[in-house]
């Protein structure tokens, strides 16, 4: 053997003995990285449209597949607030919440019947709660919503069949309070494989869709519902200052469903069971139930799983009111797509990029943006950092910006909400009426004080503003202040009061005012109203 190849022999010997002996040593150390069967997977999605007859069996067949895969959640927790509703009944996540007041924001109706009172119990004793969840990786990864396990000192889990306390222990991978969803792993395994949850395409869903819901409703395990989807894309959940698209059914759900899986005829989990529309009466299942989308969850997994969320914000307030032909028109835009500018919060992402009140975002990173939702979910889904072109129209101007956006921290985000705080300013008898549905008052020195008014601008401030009126629908508020009617300053009440009793009728008018929030900063607004 010639000595080159002799050398190139050894060499090749050694570095195979290297990498044997690295291999051990690592192995000994616990230095090799996490096999892929030790991460969940991104579950396969079944995108085939849904078609088929439906017979007498098609729901047995459905239930019998799918229990398996569906587990029973229950956590204890420290009790964190005194004030207790009966609404769970000891069966609903965290051990008990009003749904109503969760995801509305507001308490439930009065009407719970006297000589009923919550109970109450002192902070810090420990409480029960109860859910649903399924699994999704044979590996122990499961599904669940966030408000079941939130704040839980212990998670065990029960499946199908198992006798009495039968129950696995589980922890938290990670958790999202915008989707309401979280991801859990076994830490103690039952001896049997376990059955994996089969993904089903949500965007697929349509009104009339035959649909199952398998829950833990009330405690009472493994419970099976059907029904049909009642809408698509209601607006729904999520936090104090955002919402997310949900689909609306009619299956029954129930204290304890929180988690479950949505299914459609093929057995595929097309949603996540999240909340039920009550009231303090009923307390239970009123035919209108909500379900996260599957393929919200499904896009979220990869996050889920190193146990933080990130997302994208540029921080701007968006209208919620649709561009009308005659909005499109005064902002010079070819059709009605788009989303307008209510406002910029300062040193942000938005302002960075020199953005405005007003402007109309037409384009972000090349796609169209057709509506305010559009752009929320593309911004949400950008990874903070990445610049991006967005594309707007000012002025009647198509152009083109550059914008990076920040990390979004919802809860900094909830903590500045909108102040409802009232001025010490002119008195009721001194309130001007207007086409709008709002009153007008006008700006005292010690309003502008509290307020916070830049000063020497302002004309007006809005008194009071009246329900189901064109400034409610369009966003105004009571205490904001009136510095612009269409584009031009106004300085007085008769100013404000003239300018939009001129307005014609079906014409839009374009207002900036100044709002305070709960934090005591002000910032304008950018809103526009029509007269009807």
């Amino acid at each position: 053997m010639s000595t080159r190849k002799t050398t190139l022999f050894y060499a090749v010997l050694i570095a195979i003995a290297s990498l044997a002996v690295g291999m051990v040593i690592a192995s000994r150390l616990d230095l090799t990285p996490t096999s892929s069967a030790q991460m969940v997977a991104l579950p396969a999605m079944n995108s085939n449209p849904i078609g088929g007859s439906i017979d007498a069996t098609t729901f047995r067949t459905i239930a019998k597949q799918s229990i398996p895969m569906v587990v029973n959640i229950r956590t204890e927790q420290r009790q964190r607030t005194q004030d207790l509703t009966e609404f769970f009944g000891g069966g609903g996540g965290g051990g008990g919440d009003d749904l109503f007041q969760r995801f509305f924001g507001q308490p439930a109706p009065s009407d719970r019947p006297q000589g009923r009172r919550p109970r109450q119990r002192p902070e810090g004793q420990l409480t029960e709660g109860a859910g649903t969840g399924f699994v999704i990786d044979k590996s122990g990864y499961i599904l669940t919503n966030n408000h079941v396990v939130e704040g839980a000192e212990k998670i065990t889990v029960a499946f199908a069949g198992a006798s009495r306390n039968e129950e696995y222990a589980a922890k938290v991978v990670g958790r999202d309070a915008l989707t309401d969803s979280a991801l859990i792993q076994l830490t103690d395994m039952p001896s049997t494989p376990l059955q994996e949850a089969r993904f089903g395409d949500s965007s697929q869903m349509q009104q009339g869709d035959w649909v199952m819901a398998i829950g833990n409703p009330f405690a009472l395990g493994h419970t099976v519902t059907v029904g049909v989807i009642s809408a698509l894309d209601r607006p729904f959940g999520g936090t104090a200052t955002r919402t997310q698209p949900m689909i609306q059914t009619d299956a029954a759900i129930n204290p304890g469903n929180s988690g479950g899986p949505l299914l459609n005829i093929r057995g595929e989990v097309i949603g996540m069971n999240t909340a039920i529309y009550t009231d303090a009466q009923r307390q239970a299942n009123i035919g209108i139930g909500f379900a996260t989308p599957i393929n919200t969850i499904r896009e979220l997994l990869p996050q889920l799983r190193t146990g933080k969320i990130s997302r994208g914000v540029i921080g701007v307030e968006i209208s919620r009111d649709p561009i009308t032909k005659d909005t499109a028109k005064e902002f010079g835009l070819p059709n009605t797509n788009g989303a307008v500018i209510s406002s910029v919060t300062p040193d942000s992402a938005a302002a960075k990029a020199g953005l405005q009140r007003g402007d109309v975002i037409v384009e972000y990173n090349g796609r169209p943006v057709t509506e305010s939702d559009s752009l929320v979910n593309m911004v949400v889904a950008t990874k903070p950092g990445t610049t991006v072109p967005i594309t707007i129209y000012r002025d009647n101007q198509r152009k083109t910006l550059s914008i990076t956006p920040g990390e979004l921290d919802l809860e900094a985000e909830a903590n500045g909400g909108r102040s409802m705080r009232r001025p010490d300013s002119a008195q009721p008898d001194d309130q001007t009426a207007t086409d709008f549905g709002m009153q007008l008052e006008a700006i005292s020195p010690e309003a502008a004080r509290q307020l916070e008014i830049p000063r020497g601008r302002g004309g007006a401030i809005v008194a009071d503003v009246d329900r189901d009126s064109s400034a409610a629908r369009a966003g105004v508020l009571p205490n904001d202040v009136i510095l612009e009617v269409n584009r031009q300053p106004v300085s007085n009440v008769s100013q404000v009061t003239r300018a939009l009793q001129n307005s014609a009728a079906g014409r839009p008018v374009f207002l900036v005012v100044w709002r305070v929030d709960r934090n005591g900063g002000g910032r304008e607004y950018f809103i526009t109203m029509t007269k009807r």
